[in-house]
């Protein structure tokens, strides 16, 4: 007989196991559109050695005296511009995800959701997996295309909670998916379907993915890489010859040169070049943001109609549509595989 086997003395406590959780991660979000709790988010955000890789010793006074006494209030307006009754657009739509997620999954699985930065954390929520019997775990990033600055401080985050864990869970992560027929087709049949539902017919779209420092390219990241055959793949799919598609790369933030063409420059050089009407969709961002609905929605806007523009679309990210929940659902059973049937 085994200690397995054995019967357990009547005061030993329950411990919950055996169960399969899923962890649905996204950036982040400060808890409220107002300078206290942007501050609080910015200084988690820009102190991550991943985001921002100039040295401590050089960034940290620039962060703590310069950028966290001007930043935040400029970007609690920006994130009051966009807030919703429920909450943060970012995090009301990952949850919203999970929730799906968890339907479409099954009673067999566990699925919960967190944020790299703010709340709730990754440490919060793998602790709760656990205490509550779930000891096989899918951390999930939803970044499309790979970076050091978002994947891997994702991996990095959990990885550091797991270090004082007594009890660690098995821990798998689901890869980049940048150039997935599943992801490829979720964005191509959303895209389609709201550029057929808009009054004007583009004649060029912008495919704007976040921005990062150039350096990162030449220091092997391949998120610039990926970015590019998203594209390649997406426009080859999408099957529009008479649409003119760029790729272009937004919210630039510092002095150091960041990847190009620049969202920003190009909305002003083709309303210049004569383009009247254009539409933009974020195809890097699996759930709509600041970035997509201040950044793009509203201040490309602008940029376009200044600069001679006449009709501007901003399309939505693949949120909670269909074409994006089957998807994260094909994603998500695929990695799940050997821990569940089907």
């Amino acid at each position: 007989m085994t200690w397995r086997d054995q019967q357990l003395p009547a005061d030993h406590p329950p411990v919950k196991s055996g169960g399969i959780g899923v962890l649905i991660v996204n950036l982040g979000t400060p808890d409220a559109p107002e300078p206290g709790p942007v501050k609080q988010y910015l200084a988690e955000f820009l102190s991550d050695r991943r985001v921002v890789e100039i040295p401590a010793i050089v960034w940290q006074p620039i962060l703590r005296s310069i950028v966290l006494n001007t930043r935040p209030k400029k970007s609690a307006h920006a994130y009051g511009q966009v807030w919703t009754q429920e909450g943060s657009p970012l995090a009301v739509i990952t949850r919203q995800q999970a929730e799906a997620m968890q339907t479409r999954l099954g009673e067999g699985v566990r699925v919960d959701w967190a944020m790299r930065y703010g709340t709730p954390s990754i440490p919060d929520r793998l602790q709760a997996l656990m205490d509550a019997g779930y000891e096989r775990i899918l951390l999930a990033p939803l970044y499309p295309q790979y970076s050091a600055a978002t994947t891997a401080t994702v991996v990095d985050k959990a990885a550091d909670y797991l270090r004082t864990m007594r009890w660690q869970p098995a821990l798998r992560t689901m890869p980049p998916y940048h150039d997935d027929p599943a992801y490829i087709d979720a964005l191509a049949a959303d895209i389609g379907r709201q550029l057929d539902a808009l009054d004007f017919e583009p004649e060029v779209l912008l495919l704007s993915f976040h921005g990062m420092p150039e350096r990162t390219l030449h220091l092997g990241d391949p998120y610039h890489c990926q970015c590019q055959k998203t594209s390649r793949l997406l426009q080859d799919r999408l099957r529009r010859p008479g649409l003119k598609i760029r790729t272009t790369f937004q919210s630039r933030f510092g002095r150091a040169k960041w990847l190009e063409p620049a969202t920003d420059a190009v909305l002003a050089q083709e309303a210049g070049a004569g383009t009247k009407r254009l539409a933009i969709a974020a195809p890097g961002f699996s759930a709509d943001c600041l970035e997509t609905l201040e950044e793009l929605a509203i201040q490309g806007r602008e940029q376009f109609t200044e600069a001679g523009g006449e009709r501007f679309a901003a399309l939505s990210c693949l949120n909670t549509s269909g074409a994006g929940l089957a998807m994260l659902e094909t994603l998500l059973r695929r990695e799940l595989s050997g821990w569940i049937n089907g």
